[in-house]
């Protein structure tokens, strides 16, 4: 399970992070996210993901959200050597492309948690910090980083990058319609 806390980027905190945390690789992550042709996944809170990044293609299917402070989810990786042939496959299957999520992102070790810097196209910066575990438990140290870094839990964002685009692209159309 990935247990997960998102928030705006503060001033000051990149730099916090890369003076207490371990640089690990700098890359580009284009997710292109589906539709399920039997639910929606909005109801359902779930996700399905193709990314793919200098590291290789993934298929993540993402759970519901398991808790209401943090992103907290089941997540199952399949790596994929072809983007485009998984394209295919998921259409095929009957799922739709939905959006195109593009980042920057920075990541850092920091103990047990990985900590993403992300500069997102269309939203702006964020920090993601988060710690691969069994037990939703892990969110306590997960918050204790955040504290360290001048968040506090009430700062937390539970939408997705995908959502927080959605919310945005709803906004404009509604503004176009006034």
């Amino acid at each position: 399970m990935e247990v997960e806390v998102k928030f705006r980027m503060k001033n000051g905190v990149a730099e916090k992070v890369r003076a207490i945390a371990e640089f690990v690789i700098r890359k580009e992550e284009v997710d292109l996210y589906f539709s399920s042709p039997i639910k929606d996944f909005k109801e359902t809170d779930e996700a399905l993901r193709l990314r793919r990044d200098i590291e290789g293609i993934t298929i993540t299917y993402k759970g519901p959200k398991i808790d209401s402070e943090t992103k907290s989810r089941e997540e199952i990786k399949l790596k994929v050597d072809s983007f485009e042939k998984a394209v295919q496959l998921l259409e095929k299957l009957g799922f739709k492309p939905v959006r195109e999520v593009r980042k920057i992102r920075e990541i850092y070790k920091f103990g047990d948690a990985i900590i993403c810097l992300d500069d997102v196209d269309g939203l702006g910066k964020y920090i993601e910090i988060e710690i691969e575990s069994n037990s939703i438990e892990a969110k306590s140290e997960i918050f204790k980083i955040a504290e360290l870094l001048g968040y506090s839990k009430n700062e937390s964002i539970r939408d997705s990058y995908l959502e927080l685009l959605e919310k945005i692209s709803q906004t404009k159309t509604q503004n176009h319609r006034q």
